[in-house]
């Protein structure tokens, strides 16, 4: 069978901001290489990433995370049959969860006075076209004698396990209660870390009380004080997408050519929202590189164990990576069978060396066709 993994490799460039605090309000950071480095964490840019498929993929090729299912699958079995009432088509919902082994419990801010429907004890990952199925199997039982029966018997587990969305497919599923219906992700996303030591900065501000100000009577002090915290960084980004499970899991090579592409365009123009109306610190990577591998996935951060210090970092940046991907590659026996080069300017272009360079959208396209004439093979 014919392996086929994607790398991704992306140097990005951000000025002052803070994408991705903890929880004192700092930027997340990390020691690596024995210095202090700038840090986003891998659940900052995924989310980022599924925010942006709504911009390339219909809503009928995603899913939903969510506690509030059975509010969610009631909405849907009232909008196949507006002749249930909402409250039964909530006790049809939890009915048919409790038949496909998920446990159900009551909300948090649930009281007698104000009733609100059951929820799973965890986020739960459900495709659009799994709701369908599973309202559709909700709405039939409403018809009979005995609709927990009817939903015993319709086998609601086995819609929950098929016809996975774009989303779940990547990024996978865990159900603690039935772990039958658990998702592996085919696609990892590491750490963004930056190739330099940074310091947290802080940005003293005042805010002016608007109304205050204009009466000439009060005096002429701030409304309000306070001090954010920052950093600037060159941040080394990393993914990788297991082609193979990715096309097992969606259970169509077209479907998962599909997915490649939009988690390809996702991710490479993704930005994590954190403060960015404070700083407005929505750059594009400086380069990409999206190696096709035959081998294993391999995360270059090993580039960067050494701190790149001084000035031209981006430059010096570039150089370290594209040394490194080719003495690991000629060491290891892991050269990618393609490898595309995104850049922007002339400070990366020793990258050049390390595949075609080519516009994001060629790339892209390119990966693309590849991707799918390598599962195609094997069918």
């Amino acid at each position: 069978m014919t392996r086929t993994i994607v790398d991704f490799n992306i140097l990005q460039t951000v000025p002052p901001s803070n994408l991705n605090r903890d929880d004192t309000g700092s930027p997340k950071s990390a020691m690596y290489g024995g210095v202090r480095r700038a840090r986003v964490s891998s659940q900052a840019w995924k989310r980022a990433t599924r925010v942006a498929f709504d911009e390339h993929l219909d809503r009928s090729d995603l899913g939903v995370r969510t506690k509030r299912i059975v509010e969610l699958l009631g909405d849907r079995i009232v909008a196949k049959d507006t002749s249930i009432t909402a409250a039964r088509a909530q006790e049809l919902a939890g009915l048919a969860f409790t038949a496909a082994g998920i446990k159900l419990t009551p909300a948090r801010k649930s009281t007698k006075e104000n009733p609100l429907p059951d929820e799973s004890g965890y986020l739960l990952f459900l495709s659009e076209l799994q709701l369908d199925n599973v309202a559709q199997m909700c709405v039939t039982a409403h018809a009979t004698d005995d609709p927990k029966a009817s939903l015993k018997g319709a086998d609601v587990k086995h819609a929950l396990d098929t016809q996975h969305s774009i989303d779940l497919a990547l990024f996978g599923r865990m159900v603690a209660d039935a772990s039958d219906l658990n998702v592996d992700a085919a696609c990892q996303v590491a750490h963004a870390l930056s190739v330099h030591a940074v310091d947290t900065e802080f940005d003293y501000f005042t805010a002016v009380d608007d109304h205050k100000a204009a009466d000439e009577e009060e005096d002429a002090g701030a409304g309000m004080i306070g001090t954010v915290e920052f950093n600037s960084s060159t941040l080394y980004r990393y993914a990788t997408v297991d082609v193979d499970l990715l096309a097992k899991n969606l259970g169509d090579p077209v479907a998962a050519r599909r997915a490649v592409e939009a988690f390809a365009r996702a991710f490479i123009m993704s930005m994590p929202s954190g403060k960015q109306n404070t700083f407005a610190n929505r750059t594009l990577p400086d380069a990409v590189v999206i190696g096709i591998r035959d081998s294993q996935s391999v995360n270059l951060v090993g580039a960067f164990e050494e701190a790149v210090a001084g000035d031209s970092r981006l430059q010096k940046a570039g150089a370290k990576l594209a040394e490194h991907a080719r003495a690991i590659d000629a060491n290891f026996g892991t050269t990618p069978v393609k490898v595309w080069v995104v850049r922007g300017g002339e400070a990366v272009q020793s990258l050049d060396a390390l595949g075609d360079r080519v516009p994001l959208a060629d790339a892209i396209d390119g990966l693309g066709t590849v991707v799918e004439d390598r599962l195609t093979a094997d069918v």
